[in-house]
């Protein structure tokens, strides 16, 4: 009879090792204890992700209680579209930020002063002038030159018919020439006005770097 006993309280130790084992061989196997309270309040636990939590954070527990990660809601397709657009956003918006910042390290690296960016901008307005320089000069030719052909056509002014195709030709060209140099000095002269409107901006962007780059004087003690 005692012998009996022992035999089946024997069993049934050997049946509860076995059944915590399992227990914690599924965990293992699934990662932990998912736990959650529900929309209605209740505490639930499973040795797998909670249907009926979803849409809320679940802990994930180890065999001995201490909790290991959290997992997130499952997100709708339309909330997991949204989550990308804004991570390809903050992305974007990232790289917008380093490419400024190397701009600025490379305008400060060029532009260490004022002094320097001004002398530049003189460079650049005097490079222009001088290819201004050179169509007025070409317009003084044309007007010299134009200045012979109507001396040559005034023998045919009582009919101007009359004056070789060559001269009216020639007048012709003169006149298309002139009008040419006329619009290519106006073109220079509105580069130059770009050429200010964009050293303006980048003054006024090296003035607030060169101000960050000022360091603070001590406060007196």
């Amino acid at each position: 009879m005692k012998q009996a006993w022992h035999a089946k309280l024997s069993l049934y130790v050997v049946a509860t090792v076995w059944a915590g084992a399992s227990l914690a061989q599924g965990s293992a196997n699934t990662g932990g204890i998912y736990a959650c309270t529900d929309a209605n309040g209740r505490r639930i636990t499973a040795d797998r992700p909670i249907a009926s939590c979803v849409d809320r954070e679940q802990r994930v527990l180890g065999t001995t209680g201490v909790e290991l990660r959290r997992v997130g809601p499952t997100l709708t397709d339309q909330e997991r579209s949204a989550q990308e657009a804004k991570r390809r956003q903050d992305q974007a918006e990232q790289q917008r930020l380093r490419e400024e910042r190397s701009r600025d390290r490379a305008m400060l690296a060029r532009f260490p002063n004022q002094g320097v960016h001004d002398a530049a901008r003189a460079e650049a307005i005097a490079q222009v002038n001088d290819v201004i320089g050179v169509a007025q000069q070409r317009q003084v030719d044309l007007k010299e030159r134009r200045r012979k052909l109507n001396t040559e056509l005034e023998f045919y002014q009582n009919d101007p018919k009359k004056a070789p195709a060559n001269l009216r030709r020639q007048l012709d060209d003169n006149t298309d020439s002139q009008a040419e140099q006329q619009r290519f000095i106006k073109q220079q002269e509105e580069e130059k006005q770009r050429i200010n409107q964009r050293f303006d901006a980048e003054l006024q962007q090296l003035r607030k770097l060169w101000a960050d780059q000022t360091p603070t004087a001590p406060r007196a003690p």
